[in-house]
């Protein structure tokens, strides 16, 4: 159970990484594959339930869900945007403009890097202290209702992902 746990955290890892170096950011393969990313992290935190941990594999897999939080959340991120975005009802100036918020890819890399890492060392308090820099960095820039719309939704999603990987890491430790 342990192994099927290592190497499903370790192919959304991979997956989230070839997403991110192919530059998937639109369309239904973009889609497909965070969809795709969800349920393969989603069947690791059933077998990291239903299995218990011995040290080794507990320690691996915490690298792995912090790999799989930073490299798979971009593409899920992106999903999330996509679904959320008013431009496919026809409004303009949506969270999908390239120029709103731009570095918002690496922020958020560096962002579920840190969320994870706070989670996995028992600090949830550190969340509060990631959001607040993120949100003091980008304070100037969300006075635009979209670019207000897109930093919420993308840091929910991205956190959310982030805390999700961690959990199947902290089932594994039984």
């Amino acid at each position: 159970m342990t192994a099927a746990v290592l190497v499903l955290l370790g192919l959304v890892a991979l997956a989230g990484l070839a997403s991110t170096v192919r530059g998937e950011r639109s369309g239904a393969a973009a889609g497909a594959g965070a969809v795709a990313l969800v349920v393969a992290l989603a069947a690791a935190g059933a077998f990291a339930w239903a299995g218990e941990g011995s040290p080794g594999p507990v320690q691996a897999g915490a690298v792995l869900a912090v790999l799989a939080a930073v490299t798979g959340g971009g593409p899920v991120a992106t999903a999330v945007l996509h679904a959320a975005d008013p431009a496919a009802t026809g409004v303009s100036g949506g969270p999908q403009d390239p120029d709103i918020l731009r570095g918002g890819a690496w922020i958020g890399v560096l962002e579920r890097g840190a969320v994870a890492g706070t989670l996995l060392v028992g600090w949830p308090e550190g969340l509060a202290v990631v959001l607040a820099v993120k949100g003091l960095g980008r304070f100037s820039e969300l006075r635009a209702p979209a670019a207000a719309e897109r930093f919420i939704v993308g840091t929910l999603a991205s956190g959310l992902w982030a805390a999700a990987c961690v959990g199947v890491a902290v089932l594994l430790r039984g």
